[in-house]
């Protein structure tokens, strides 16, 4: 990614008082003011189409009707983290010909400028323009140029800045023509909701969108897609057309594919209902909720993972579950008795897991002794118990990515690299019924978006989005994805908006970043899919002394609302509808119990 260093404001000065030389010498070049007969070639510079012709990176972009400076409308575009909001479009223009590109441009620092000239490509700014003003640069193309991009951009970390009546003013080339037709086009992984494509790459195509029965399903800037929203065991046609600022190509030959049955895909739990509810269960500790038995979970439940197998040390590996001490819980039962009660469950249609971390047991598997230690112990746990698969709980610093580590897709971290080959070998182990599910906080997923690891450039916390790798090697075993939605600072949706706990806002823009997927760190080249809305549930805590981010009954049920039906969304528009979204997870049984199975009645009333 781009990453254009601030001018500073000296050599800027130095730039002005030379042009001024040269104008007082009569020494300013003719060619470089456009002629009169010359006509504004740009594309939609007024922004009264919306973005169209316009390409912003990592959904920056956005067409306002306030503040304009002419017309009806003009471009907000905000930065985010390592994405300074830039916005370009490309067009085709003369070899060795005179251009001059204008724009008028308000708000926090502002670029405009143009690339690709074939001379020098040039650029001017503006800090912090509290009204409408002007910005102006010229260039000559090359002997051999026949397109340039011409761009407008802010600076990472300031306010959103406005560009409006952009204008390149020159000769005009031969217009541009529609891409070619896709070729390549075939289906990848299949789920019972969802199809992977993927094509190859057409010369001139800024973008792809694709068609399922004919039907326009979603757009895209890569070559690949995965639709979603899809009927199980069920066929389907799917077309690509390559796009540019022209037009659309014609469509690509069909490609088909049908769903699996239900249940298909992803990990074990075939057999869950198809709307979950998740509980953590303190097993192996008291607190201020009391302790609860396992014979005591209510029906309600359908997945219940056991808090927590912690290691003997931080990088050992070794995992080790032992229920609370009689001392610190009277009322718990015997190893006896809690096993019959776990095959109870079972045999009740449960699933019960050994949840591994939690607030105090940091895992680091920095080496292949503590990754086999792990898969050795685990294994011991969930064969003595007569569990159904693993929830991984890594929190604080059991996860973080090295210098150097910035791809999702393929990690290098020892710690990322051993925990993954931990849980596919955990997996081969138990075969398709494992159940496997993560409980990460926002911090190590929602906020990779905007950060990722230590950066390209260094200097950032290099926890932030570090489970995404995890993730992404793992979805085709991963049954539940159920992120903390609680004890978070504010995030950035894919609004480009900071969305903060508490209310159906945050669980609304946090999910629908899991279920639409996202560029991490801003790069559009590296976007992490979509996961299946089967795949994903809500984490909450159950009651305000569980957690910092408590949310009403009331809430909640507006969440589900907009996520399932798309209703009482508020202000967020979420990118698609998830009826098939498989429920929630809380913070903990126990808590639910201590404030009278208010969390847990209430899904039951919800979901029926």
């Amino acid at each position: 990614m781009e990453r254009t260093r601030r001018p500073a404001p000296y050599p800027r000065l130095v730039a002005a008082l030379a042009a001024a030389v040269l104008t007082a010498g009569g020494l300013v070049a003719a060619a470089q003011t456009a002629r009169a007969a010359d006509a504004d070639i740009a594309r939609n510079g007024g922004f009264e189409s919306g973005l169209t012709g316009w390409s912003c990176t990592a959904g920056s972009g956005a067409v306002v009707t306030t503040p304009v400076h002419g017309g009806s409308g003009a471009l907000k575009g905000t930065p985010a983290g390592s994405d300074n909001a830039k916005c370009s479009q490309t067009l085709t223009v003369k070899p060795d010909s005179a251009y001059t590109l204008s724009s008028w441009v308000r708000g926090g620092y502002v670029y405009l400028g143009a690339s690709g000239t074939g001379t020098t490509d040039v650029s001017t700014w503006t800090q912090s323009a509290s009204d409408w003003q002007k910005l102006t640069t010229s260039f000559r193309t090359g002997p051999s140029t026949t397109s340039v991009t011409v761009y407008t951009h802010g600076w990472y970390g300031t306010p959103a800045y406005y560009a409006d009546d952009l204008t390149l003013v020159g000769p005009g080339g031969t217009p541009e023509q529609p891409p070619a037709v896709p070729t390549g086009l075939r289906a990848g992984t299949v789920t019972s909701t969802s199809v992977a494509l993927s094509w190859a790459p057409v010369t001139g195509a800024t973008g792809y969108t694709v068609y399922r029965g004919g039907t326009r399903a979603l757009d895209v800037s890569g070559t690949s897609a995965t639709v979603t929203g899809l009927s199980p065991a069920t066929a389907y046609s799917f077309q690509v057309a390559a796009t540019n600022a022209t037009g659309a190509s014609t469509l690509s030959p069909a490609v088909t594919a049908t769903t699996s049955a239900p249940g298909g895909g992803g990990g074990g739990g075939a057999d869950l209902p198809a709307h979950a509810l998740v509980g953590y269960l303190h097993s192996s500790f008291a607190n201020g909720s009391g302790y609860t038995r396992m014979a005591d979970v209510p029906a309600s439940w359908d997945v219940i993972n056991l808090a927590f197998g912690e290691p003997t040390s931080v990088t050992s590996g070794d995992i080790r579950f032992s229920l609370c001490p009689v001392a610190e819980c009277p009322n718990v039962e015997s190893a006896a008795e809690f096993k019959a009660a776990i095959k109870a469950k079972q045999a009740a249609g449960k699933k019960v897991l050994i949840s591994i971390g939690g607030a105090n047991g940091q895992v680091q598997l920095s080496t292949t002794a503590a990754r086999d230690a792990f898969v050795s112990s685990v294994s011991k746990i969930i064969d003595e118990y007569g569990l159904d698969g693993l929830d991984i709980d890594f929190e604080g610093h059991s996860l973080s990515l090295n210098t150097g580590d910035t791809d999702f897709r393929n990690p290098t971290t020892p710690v990322v690299v051993n925990l993954i080959s931990a849980i596919k070998t955990l997996k081969a182990k138990y075969g398709a019924d494992f159940v496997l599910t993560m409980a990460p906080e926002t911090f190590f997923v929602q906020l990779g978006y905007q950060f990722y690891g230590s950066g390209p450039w260094g200097g950032q916390d290099p926890r932030a989005g570090s489970y995404l790798p995890v993730i992404h090697a793992l979805r085709d075993d991963l049954t539940l994805l159920h992120v903390q939605d609680y004890n978070s600072g504010p995030i950035m949706g894919l609004d480009n908006q900071y969305h903060s706990m508490g209310g159906a806002d945050f669980h609304i823009a946090m999910t629908d970043m899991l279920l639409t997927g996202f560029p991490v760190a801003g790069d559009t080249t590296k976007v992490f899919p979509a996961l299946r809305p089967d795949q994903v549930a809500i984490g909450l805590p159950a009651s305000t002394q569980a957690g910092n981010g408590h949310t009403s009954p009331a809430e909640v049920n507006k969440a589900l609302n907009c996520l399932t039906k798309k209703t009482d969304c508020g202000s967020y528009q979420t990118h698609g509808t998830w009826p098939a979204l498989r429920g929630l997870m809380t913070w903990s049984i126990n808590w639910d119990r201590f404030n009278q199975w208010e969390f847990s009645k209430n899904f039951d009333a919800y979901f029926g």
